[in-house]
């Protein structure tokens, strides 16, 4: 596996801020597939933030391209999703980073013959 991996694995603010979220949402998030990949975005790497603010949390998330088809319909299940286990309004923002496979759940890319 690449070095840099473990330096691309996401580190959400929720996990110090309200850490009693963190094991459902890793469960209900872990359900949304990309249909063309297969994989959740979770393996995928594709969330890289969760944050609460006062009345609304963000979620911050990339695509593994900026073109997926699947993106929209991906975003918006992953908001319906998290706005359901947090209970409170959610939105996402478009991250800026440009998705590659070291974003990877350990192993995966391996498996892709990519390293």
């Amino acid at each position: 596996m690449n070095d840099n991996s473990i330096d691309n694995m996401p580190i959400w603010d929720i996990e110090n801020s309200h850490p009693d979220y963190v094991p459902a949402l890793e469960d209900g998030l872990s359900e949304i597939i990309d249909p063309e990949l297969g994989l959740n975005i979770l393996e995928l790497g594709l969330v890289r933030n969760i944050e609460v603010k006062s009345d609304h949390a963000v979620i911050t998330m990339i695509l593994t391209t900026p073109f997926c088809p699947y993106g929209p319909s991906i975003m918006e299940s992953t908001r319906k999703k998290a706005e359901t286990i947090l209970e409170m309004p959610t939105k996402i923002n478009y991250g800026r980073e440009t998705w590659d496979p070291t974003m990877m759940e350990e192993g995966l890319a391996d498996d892709w013959g990519l390293y």
